[in-house]
């Protein structure tokens, strides 16, 4: 199942790993295991690579990198297929990405002697790409009617759905403002005139889904693999370049 309906669906080159993840999900349909679960296994699976990073196991490293993308989209597709949507899993995948993101750029500083100013400019840079991102894929998903449980505006705690506990809600949600605030304000205040612009046409999602999850860990996958590892930092911290550029396309193509 699709986050959009098909008719608004593009080419989303973070999402490589859907077709797996479908296949995931629909084996685990009829098991007993959850979609909170699988978000903990792509926990585990980053984990395992950060470890692999530090001893310098590249290519493991890769393999457990994107095996950890392929599992972040299965939880959802889990979800959906088992019609079980809930805020707990939405904001538990959430928080469990910020987290790793920051423990992988951290392992990879280590190995490479990087300066700790730069390796945090590098994860701010991250998080302000996948948020512009995601700021324009869940206005899309609202405007055309897809899946809703990403909301536009973070700004209130949602009532639990039905099998989720509202007080498990409340301290995720807290947990995630908490993380993600900072950034969502910001690309708010880049292009606060996006949540009432025309749906963007599909040739833009695709330019900027380089900025999904996604595909920032498959260039890190590959630049571990090539063994260039000492330019990923600098790389994501030049990447974050193309912020400008994006909203700046948005704004000339779709008023």
């Amino acid at each position: 199942m699709s986050k959009l309906p098909k008719s608004y669906t593009f080419i989303d080159l973070s999402d490589y790993g859907r077709p797996i993840a479908r296949t995931i999900a629909k084996a685990l349909k009829n098991t007993s295991i959850t979609p909170v679960q699988v978000t903990i296994g792509f926990i585990f699976s980053g984990l395992i690579a950060i470890l692999c990073i530090l001893n310098g196991n590249f290519w493991a490293a890769a393999f457990f990198i994107i095996l950890k993308s392929i599992l972040d989209a299965a939880d959802g597709e889990l979800a959906r297929l088992k019609n079980t949507p809930s805020y707990t899993g939405r904001y538990f995948d959430s928080v469990a990405d910020i987290i790793l993101n920051l423990l992988l750029l951290l392992a990879i500083a280590y190995i490479t002697n990087t300066n700790i100013i730069y390796t945090f400019l590098a994860f701010i840079g991250i998080q302000l790409q996948g948020t512009l991102y995601n700021y324009y894929y869940v206005i899309l998903r609202n405007q055309a009617n897809g899946d809703t449980t990403s909301r536009v505006f973070e700004n209130t705690i949602p009532t639990a759905l039905e099998g989720e506990k509202q007080e498990v809600v409340n301290r995720l949600f807290a947990a995630y403002k908490f993380l993600y605030g900072k950034f969502d304000r910001a690309i708010y205040w880049l292009d606060p005139t996006a949540v009432s612009s025309k749906l963007f046409p599909r040739w833009f999602m695709t330019c900027v889904s380089v900025f999904g999850l996604g595909f920032q860990l498959f260039i890190i996958s590959c630049m571990l693999v090539l063994n260039v590892s000492n330019y990923i930092i600098p790389f994501f911290i030049l990447f974050s370049a193309l912020i400008f550029l994006f909203i700046t396309l948005r704004k000339i193509s779709v008023a």
